[in-house]
């Protein structure tokens, strides 16, 4: 089955990158430093990253004193500008979709992922590949849309608002009800996958590892009197956290 690369798609990529270029977007302000937060010291550390995307994150764990790190990402324009502004002798970009991991043969002493499992269907079977690709008392450090996100799709309102618009809870439907959806986010039908909160956690389970700490972030009261608009994370959180040993 051929994987989505929506990321190579002019609109979205532009689109996306639009987004990234704002001072108060929720991966700078929230995913990033939960997810920087669950990672050990880097110092001789092998470390591959999964939907490395533009490659900051590859050359800030070589800063943190990482020996090697290989990205792999299976958008060939992200991967373009990740060779362009974060390359680095100790690092190595890969075209490939992280379906195809069992193809690396090297072993390594942190997985780390940032957002890019939603967007892959076979979840339990990566799980697999990331855990054989584990050093003995290896890491895996990811993030992924929670749970209470990806249960969405197009014509379904995420929100209830008063008057004014403003928003006084949340929607919920179909939460237990997993499998693909699709959505319109600078164009039409980008695919997700859902998947309930139990079957991430039994899938990592499932898969052999044992789960340390997770974290669904929040807004601090500084941030809030900054950004007040992401006060709707008290509602329903947009990410999750999690590490996890081999």
């Amino acid at each position: 089955m051929a994987k989505q690369n929506i990321y190579d798609n002019e609109t979205f990529f532009e689109g996306y990158r639009g987004i990234r270029k704002k001072e108060s977007n929720a991966n700078d302000l929230f995913e990033i430093p939960a997810l920087m937060s669950l990672l050990p010291d880097l110092k001789g550390k092998k470390i591959l990253d999964l939907g490395c995307g533009f490659g900051e994150h590859c050359k800030e764990y070589v800063n943190k004193g990482a020996e090697r790190v290989v990205g792999i990402d299976i958008s060939e324009k992200m991967l373009e500008i990740a060779q362009k502004e974060n390359a680095d002798p100790k690092i190595e970009y890969i075209r490939m979709p992280m379906e195809d991991l069992d193809v690396i043969t090297e072993k390594f002493d942190l997985v780390i992922s940032s957002l890019a499992f939603h967007y892959v269907e076979d979840f339990a079977g990566v799980l697999k590949k990331i855990y054989a690709l584990l050093n003995p008392g290896g890491l895996f450090v990811f993030s992924q849309e929670n749970p209470i996100n990806t249960c969405y799709s197009d014509g379904f309102p995420r929100w209830t608002r008063d008057e004014n618009g403003n928003k006084l809870y949340v929607n919920l439907a179909n939460y237990g009800v997993e499998g693909e959806r699709e959505s319109t986010w600078f164009v039409e039908g980008v695919k997700k996958y859902h998947r309930t909160f139990s079957t991430v956690v039994n899938s990592l389970a499932d898969a052999g590892f044992i789960i340390q700490k997770m974290v669904e972030p929040k807004p601090t009261e500084e941030l809030l009197k900054k950004y007040p608009e992401h006060a709707d994370l008290f509602h329903k959180p947009d990410f999750l956290v999690v590490r996890a040993r081999k």
